[in-house]
């Protein structure tokens, strides 16, 4: 009797009691080994003697204005940079590995064999600015704030996570309801640790203002000028400015970010020295615009930085909201219009790269036909999908550079006639009679040299269109609202993704006004392969799931392809140094330090390095 009382309390214990698994530091998405042991010292991508001190002013990633600091939610403009130098997320994504996370404020991580739960075990030296502890509960908080108030791509994201488990104050456990997204322990492990005890009192739902946060990361907020700047100083004392992860990073004692409206003001800024760096997202003004006697000298230098790194992808993307785009042959019409071509000859000086994929420049990009194993996942969404995508490789449209493409009006007319839509005096019109014109939704000075060549090009057989200029916060609202007809846009291509791309392409998104879905596309084919390639058991699966996705979209005309640069386009005064290894998926600008609180030329930058290497440093 006492053998079957022991027998049947074990049996209970096993129900409820997670599986053994080993604590790790650090996660791959398919269990592959990291890039880093465990008793690694520094990444290979930094300078681990890299000084401290200075300060760097750059301009924002974001165009605009700021309405509030924290950018986690959906509602105004926050300001991105919060999270890494604000907040200590749980585990670091290393900048030269497709998608590896090494533990920073968990100490080390435990995945089930089953992949069913994620504990973590925080570093009991985790701190808050305050000096409070960075306890499990502040996780749970985090996690639970962010699905309830937070963006919605968090909701997406985390939609397989079953629940939140304090064990103790720096252990806690999440179990998922499925254990097929791959990325999903990693994605947790990703996430930033916010003090409840600070944002109870808060208004987090809108953004919580522009009062400082309480943060635990490498800097804090010394200075915010609403819209305008946000200033952040070194934590001298942090927490985890010792551990690997850490070491060669952070090395400014200041940082400021610039936001600016006008990037015509903020590249006469830069050239007057205002601030240190400028990302440049004008080819011609990258070319020409900082010419003169300080980029000659090297003073002044420029450079597209990280050149190997996987670019994000940029299109007109059309709003499937409106009736006019709804017919594929309509879009495909549209799609032959942009010329390309004369365009980066004429414009562009030639500098950029026709995006022929929604993941350019990564083995996920669909560049041939589909082998048998992808055609197997195709085969069930024959009649879903366009006949193209089984026997044919898309290629955007080539014209000869000329600016005369009338070959492609001359097919885009078929297009539209099958379609519909007829002559009518100077006009295409429908079988109502409503002439075919759309708008174009900008907020970017600059950038209607881009589309006047295609309006002409519409415009030359009878395609009406009007490009609308407004400013940041009414573009905000209107792209939200989904009040336009066509907009540009980007979105970022990961070398590993997961569920960030329901955010971007799947139905549920569509008509969510706080989703990236610009497109509000809701087709049910790309549904079921986003599914597959969230879910998918090792990184073959994934990849071939993932140019199945491509084709798709591709073949779906459901934007006009634009274009990439061979790197980030950058310009920045010459008085930084830089690891001599650098980052393969990022710009890195964590791993610059200051040399001169004035610019150099190149010469004396030389000379600059000479002394150091001679110093050891």
């Amino acid at each position: 009797m006492l053998f079957r009382c022991i027998l049947l309390i074990a049996c209970l214990l096993a129900q409820v009691t997670p599986s053994f698994a080993r604590p790790v530091h650090a996660l791959t998405v398919y269990g592959e080994p990291p890039k880093y042991r465990a008793a690694f010292s520094y990444f290979d991508y930094v300078n681990p003697a890299a000084p401290k001190g200075g300060s760097f002013r750059r301009s924002s990633m974001e165009s605009g204005s700021f309405d509030h600091l924290i950018p986690y939610v959906d509602k105004g403009t926050g300001v991105a940079q919060i999270q890494g130098w604000l907040y200590s997320p749980l585990a670091y994504r290393s900048l030269d590995e497709p998608y590896t996370v090494y533990g920073l404020v968990a100490q080390t991580m435990e995945l089930a064999p089953d992949r069913t739960w994620l504990r973590f075990n925080l570093d009991p030296r985790a701190r808050f600015d305050d000096g409070s502890a960075i306890t499990a509960e502040d996780v749970k908080y985090t996690f639970e704030l962010l699905n309830t108030q937070g963006s919605l791509s968090y909701r997406q994201r985390f939609a397989d996570v079953d629940q939140v488990i304090v064990e103790s104050p720096t252990q806690v456990r999440f179990t998922f309801k499925s254990a097929d997204n791959r990325t999903l322990p990693l994605d947790i492990a990703s996430l930033p640790v916010l003090p409840e005890h600070w944002w109870r009192t808060r208004d987090f739902a809108s953004g919580g203002g522009f009062e400082a946060p309480l943060g635990s990361g490498p800097y804090r907020i010394s200075a915010v000028d609403n819209g305008r700047s946000v200033t952040f100083e070194r934590v001298k004392d942090w927490w985890a400015r010792d551990l690997p992860v850490s070491r060669g990073l952070y090395n400014f004692d200041s940082l400021r970010l610039e936001f600016f409206a006008d990037t015509d003001v903020s590249r006469q800024l830069l050239r007057a020295q205002g601030y240190d760096f400028n990302r440049e997202f004008s080819a011609t003004n990258y070319m020409t615009g900082y010419a003169g006697q300080a980029l000659a000298d090297g003073r002044l230098q420029r450079e597209h930085l990280a050149p190997q790194a996987v670019q994000g992808t940029q299109g007109f993307v059309f709003n499937l909201h409106k009736p006019k785009f709804q017919d594929r042959r309509v879009r495909q019409a549209l799609s032959l219009l942009w010329d390309f071509d004369w365009t980066n000859r004429q414009i562009m000086h030639g500098m950029y790269l026709r995006q022929r994929s929604f993941f350019s420049r990564s083995e996920l990009a669909a560049t041939q036909l589909p082998d048998a194993d992808e055609r197997s996942i195709l085969q069930p969404l024959r009649g879903l999908v366009a006949p193209e995508v089984f026997d044919q490789v898309y290629q955007p449209p080539v014209t000869s550079g000329s600016g005369h493409i009338r070959p492609q009006q001359l097919q885009a007319l078929e297009l539209l006639e099958a379609a519909g839509w007829r002559p009518q005096g100077d006009q295409l019109v429908n079988a109502e009679g409503e002439p075919l014109h759309f708008t174009f939704l900008v907020d970017q000075k600059g950038f209607e040299r881009l589309l006047l060549p295609f309006k002409r090009n519409l415009a030359q057989i009878g395609i009406g269109f009007d490009i609308r200029m407004v400013d940041s916060a009414q573009y905000t609202n209107r792209v939200r609202a989904r009040d336009y007809d066509m907009i540009v846009t980007g979105y970022p291509v990961s070398p590993s993704p997961g569920a960030e791309l329901l955010n971007y392409y799947s139905s549920q998104s569509a008509d969510d006004p706080g989703s990236n879905n610009y497109m509000s596309l809701k087709d049910p084919a790309v549904d079921i392969l986003l599914d597959g390639l969230v879910h998918a058991s090792d990184r073959p699966t994934m990849v071939r799931y993932a140019h199945a996705l491509d084709r798709v979209l591709q073949w779906g005309y459901y934007w006009i392809s634009n274009y990439y640069p061979p790197g980030s386009s950058s310009v920045w005064w010459n008085r930084f140094g830089r690891p001599k290894i650098a980052p393969l998926f990022d710009v890195g600008i964590d791993t610059w330090w200051q040399v001169s609180a004035t610019p150099l030329t190149t010469a004396q930058m030389r000379e600059q390095h000479e002394a150091s290497r001679h110093a050891g440093l």
